[in-house]
């Protein structure tokens, strides 16, 4: 693959060679989309925050190891992708770290407070958000390679190809895997956009 089409391994190789302001440069370019990326996979912001700065961390102590044999962008998703599931498999093991769990010091306080800003929107606005809220529901009660593949898709870099890289899917098994993922937020957005309520299917 040649550095002429794909800019970002270019950028990746002068990292390798100690060029911080090339770092930066990756950075200030990936940082949104990642965020989006692991927020709507972990659905929490200060872990989000957490894993954002892992997946960098992880990319700039690999930088010596680092070889052109995929698209930058194909290689920075699926660390995200493999560190957002440890955090998973984390979550599994400690249930009880909750948004009910206290501080130490102050066992009468939440240990993250969430400000409700849905109170001050427009009715408009707050419809919007609502749905919103109806899709991140939906999108989470899909098994974890729809999502993923659903979530990578809307990211403007990735190719169905790298997708099912990333993914560690056939092609054809990964444009089926967000197919199927798509039919099935239809279908649990359904009732909800008919009627203003959302239901659970039978």
């Amino acid at each position: 693959m040649s550095e002429l089409l794909d800019p970002d391994a270019a950028l990746m190789l002068r990292v390798k060679r100690g060029d911080r302001a090339a770092f930066a440069e990756l950075v200030e370019k990936y940082q949104q989309p990642l965020f989006n990326f692991i927020f709507r996979t972990l659905r929490d912001e200060t872990e989000t925050e957490d894993v954002a700065q892992n997946v960098f961390l992880q990319v700039y102590k690999s930088r010596d190891r680092y070889e052109r044999t995929a698209k930058f962008s194909t290689w920075l998703f699926t660390i995200a992708r493999n560190l957002c599931l440890n955090e998973i498999r984390r979550r599994s093991r400690h249930p009880a770290t909750s948004l009910e769990e206290t501080h130490a010091e102050h066992e009468d306080q939440p240990r993250q407070q969430y400000e409700d800003k849905k109170i001050f929107l427009p009715t408009d606005q707050l419809l919007h958000a609502e749905l919103a809220d109806k899709i991140e529901e939906a999108l989470g009660e899909l098994p974890e390679n729809q999502r993923t593949a659903i979530l990578l898709c809307r990211q403007d870099e990735l190719s169905y190809e790298q997708i099912a890289e990333i993914i560690g899917c056939t092609l054809s098994a990964t444009k089926s895997l967000i197919h199927r993922g798509r039919e099935t937020l239809k279908e649990k957005l359904k009732p909800y956009l008919r009627t203003g309520e959302w239901t659970e299917p039978d």
